[in-house]
């Protein structure tokens, strides 16, 4: 008999991802997991003293070091999140001479991606996991149309016979002004309870808010033109939730008896 092929979850999961959001217009771009420091961490807005930096928290790389566009001394990561891809996204707009004030150009992409942490594993942390981000910049991006596409994309991709609803509780992220928590309405139960979002009716599912000037500024975009949004969530954490796993571990062991059920 011939043997069967399957594929991962996590990849089914990116596939499906980058399908949801190229149909409503969004590029998917990939980038370094070597990162370095200005495109992981200055460009985005987090200072020098940031505690994201602390060695706890990052995988800096010994022995590589380099310069950023202002010539000053810099490390390289492991890249902490997929938010790199969206500073090299619009600095290649910019060297492309787009994004100067005209009303037609826009950035919008999605980024899926391995990102890694200096985490103890256990049944809901890896040290190396999968992000989603996405981001839109045009001069008329708003949070309206951030809750919009969040919505849009959330209920595609778990399947639910309508729109999921989505709140947003203030939070704090240095990349983005407002910022905030988006939890999403539960898909097993619509917002009635069940033990998915644990009688609440809604699952917490990633940070969100408006793109700061800062970094706008940071990758030559000029603030007072345009605007931008952007929404990041992990995939593992999306993937253990559509299909009811309960431990991240599950997804990294190399057991085929996991793989060859998808």
């Amino acid at each position: 008999m011939q043997n069967q092929i399957h594929s991962h979850p996590i990849t089914i999961a990116i596939d499906k991802i980058s399908r949801i959001f190229s149909d409503m217009g969004f590029d998917t771009v990939e980038g370094p997991e070597l990162e370095d420091e200005w495109h992981n961490f200055d460009a985005l807005n987090v200072a020098k003293d940031h505690s994201s930096r602390d060695m706890q928290d990052t995988f800096w790389i010994k022995d590589i070091r380099g310069k950023n566009k202002y010539n000053e001394d810099q490390g390289y990561v492991l890249r902490t999140h997929t938010s790199n891809m969206q500073i090299r996204t619009m600095e290649k707009y910019v060297s492309l001479g787009k994004m100067q004030g005209n009303k037609e150009d826009y950035i919008a992409i999605c980024c899926p991606g391995k990102v890694f942490r200096n985490e103890a594993t256990d049944a809901t942390h890896e040290a190396q996991f999968h992000q989603i981000e996405m981001l839109y910049v045009a001069k008329d991006a708003s949070l309206a149309m951030m809750i919009g596409v969040t919505q849009k994309f959330l209920s595609e991709f778990f399947g639910s016979s309508h729109e999921l609803k989505i709140r947003l509780r203030s939070s704090y992220f240095p990349f983005v002004e407002p910022g905030n928590e988006a939890d999403m309405q539960c898909f097993k139960c619509e917002g009635k309870g069940c033990n998915v979002c644990k009688n609440t009716g809604w699952i917490e599912i990633g940070g969100a808010g408006m793109v700061h000037p800062k970094v706008l500024e940071s990758t030559g975009i000029d603030s007072r033109e345009y605007r931008g949004f952007a929404f990041g969530c992990g995939i593992d954490r999306l993937v253990m939730l559509k299909y009811g796993i309960d431990d991240l571990r599950l997804l990294y062991n190399g057991d085929l008896r996991v793989v060859n059920q998808f």
